[in-house]
């Protein structure tokens, strides 16, 4: 007679919840709860892939020892014998228990474990006659008792916002989320092997600031009692990484945590991580030409492949990236072909805006108004890697000014499937010019706009030591693994993404 585990979601939670604790209860008494006296050998992934392929006559001229350990997953019991399937971080194996070789107390004991205890096996490899690699129980010891029970196992835990608030769950039953942050793990890594190899310093900067600078966003605001001073959390390590370029550190990065005061979307959680890295002595060409590759590296060490699907559309990041300026992508999306004046005449600008209902102020000068015009008519076309150039000064408070025409910069932008990526540019290390773009902003947030930059003094003191001619670059990690992993929310790619508390 067989006897198969009946899906706990088909009973109450209550009463699984109490039924286990009762056996807790027992594991107490008899001294055995919790033991921490188990040593594990071995794990699935690798015994599968070092006695997989191995015949099963061979398992009978040699005995295979192992020891594993880990969450038990399935359990079918029968008589004399029973099996059960073991989840370590690596994969998953399968267990015979029987009264032979394990022993008729610990196979009682067995039946009553629970999908979801963590259970510690010692035994010998063996091929089941379907030829599936088994380890024969011939130790067996309960380490943790799981007192709630998984999502019913056909399912696993299918709702979105659940999976998010309960990672930890999500992580034990979908083998898919699991592989996701493997990605993640090896797209981070192969960054810093890059950068290592390119001969640049890893660095921590602050992440609470007397003063938010690097970016336009709205700030995270704290306070340090034993200071009694108001700190914000950082929005960007730009000008603590610039500073150090003029310390001498003339190559350096920070894969760093950053945190803005803003909405939340698909695209956008409070607190996201980012690369930034720079270098002396180089422009935005070469930055770019950096990012690129950084990219295209983290896509061949994490997946093995440049080209990944992408919500139904094939992206290749091994071919060179396309490179336009922004006039350039507005005319070649514009439903007619608007001249390069045109596009720096705010009153032109200003009715085109308002012909397709997006809202702007008085005091934005054209700069801001043609960005405004290029979100709403280019951005969601860039699919493929494709660099926007030459951003309005207006725009670019941290950017140096182009050579020849000073109302635009060196700066870029890394737009893929219609998400920025990476922004980048030539350093603005002229002093009095950052001084003047400094006071610009905090007119602007004098005027009501709360992402506009503070003046910083210590900053511009910083620069007035002198800055060699320097590139930088932020590189959106999150974003990045978004596409690699076929992700359509940022969530799915952050282990922990802000929510509201549950009800």
């Amino acid at each position: 007679m067989t006897e198969t585990t009946k899906p706990e979601a088909q009973q109450d939670e209550n009463q699984i919840m109490a039924e286990r604790r009762a056996k807790l209860a027992k594991l107490r008494e008899e001294g055995t709860a919790y033991p921490n006296d188990f040593t594990r050998d071995d794990l699935a992934a690798r015994l599968i892939e070092g006695y997989g392929e191995l015949p099963a006559q061979e398992f009978e001229s040699k005995q295979v020892p192992a020891t594993i350990a880990g969450r038990l997953m399935l359990k079918r019991v029968m008589g004399k014998a029973s099996f059960g399937v073991l989840q370590d971080h690596s994969g998953r194996l399968q267990i015979y228990v029987s009264d032979d070789n394990t022993g008729k107390e610990s196979h009682a004991a067995f039946k009553h474990y629970d999908i979801g205890d963590i259970v510690g096996v010692s035994g010998f490899l063996f091929k089941t006659r379907t030829g599936e690699l088994t380890l024969r129980a011939h130790g067996l010891r309960l380490l943790a008792k799981s007192l709630r029970p998984l999502p019913e196992k056909f399912h696993g835990l299918t709702d979105q916002e659940q999976r998010y608030r309960q990672r930890h769950v999500d992580l034990l039953v979908n083998e898919r989320s699991r592989w996701v942050f493997a990605v993640r793990s090896r797209v981070v890594r192969a960054m810093r092997e890059y950068m290592a190899r390119a001969d640049y310093l890893e660095v921590e900067t602050p992440m609470l600031q007397p003063i938010p600078g690097g970016a336009t966003a709205r700030p995270f605001r704290t306070h340090h009692n034993a200071l009694d001073m108001e700190l914000y959390l950082r929005i960007a390590p730009e000008l603590y990484l610039k500073r150090l370029v003029v310390g001498g550190i003339e190559r350096v990065y920070e894969i760093n945590r950053n945190f803005r005061n803003e909405g939340i979307s698909t695209r956008h959680n409070p607190e996201f991580t980012m690369m930034e890295v720079y270098c002396a002595y180089t422009n935005h060409h070469y930055m770019m030409s950096l990012t690129e590759a950084v990219i295209r590296h983290a896509a061949e060490s994490a997946l093995g492949a440049t080209k990944v699907e992408y919500q139904g559309r094939d992206i290749d990041f091994g071919k060179p990236f396309a490179r336009l300026t922004m006039a350039q992508a507005i005319q070649s999306h514009a439903p007619e072909l608007w001249s390069a004046a045109q596009l720096r005449d705010r009153a032109f600008l200003a009715d085109k805006l308002r012909g397709l209902g997006i809202a702007f102020g008085d005091e934005q000068g054209w700069g801001s108004l043609q960005l405004l015009l290029f979100e709403a008519l280019v951005e969601k076309q860039l699919i493929e890697p494709t660099y926007i150039l030459d951003f309005p000064a207006e725009v670019s408070p941290l950017a140096r000014r182009k050579d020849g025409d000073p109302e635009v910069t060196e700066r870029f932008e890394l737009f893929v499937d219609a998400k920025e990526i990476a922004n980048g540019f030539s350093e603005l290390n002229d002093p009095e010019d950052q001084a003047e773009r400094f006071l610009d902003q905090v007119k602007k947030k004098d005027a009501g706009d709360q992402e506009a930059m503070y003046y910083d003094a210590d900053y511009v003191r910083a620069l007035e030591y002198g800055m060699p001619p320097t590139s930088g670059a932020g590189i959106g990690i999150d974003r990045l693994v978004m596409l690699l992993t076929d992700s359509p929310s940022i969530r799915d790619v952050i282990l922990f993404p802000q929510m509201r508390p549950e009800a």
